[in-house]
């Protein structure tokens, strides 16, 4: 995993453990649907890719949340939306 990949994930899982508290972040699957793992509803994903929007800076369209189901997927995606030095 990249430099910029290991920013990516620290900052998402940083969001999700601020939404969703009693989440261990330790105990996240990174291939497994992450709305199923941490049992957040449509308004709480919702929340968690507006957050996502407001820390990195990246709009997930509508059309794109199948593309961002897992963590490594959510990752990936942001992975290239962001240009690699402004995690710096």
């Amino acid at each position: 995993m990249s430099q910029q990949q290991e920013q990516i994930r620290t900052a998402v899982l940083a969001i999700v453990k601020r939404l969703a508290p009693e989440v261990d972040p330790a105990r996240i699957i990174a291939d497994k649907p992450l709305r199923s793992q941490i049992d957040l509803d449509s308004m709480d994903w919702l929340n968690v890719l507006a957050a996502i929007h407001e820390k990195l800076g990246v709009d997930i369209p509508e059309s794109d949340y199948g593309k961002v189901q897992t963590l490594d997927s959510i990752v990936a995606y942001l992975a290239g939306k962001i240009p690699a030095d402004s995690l710096e």
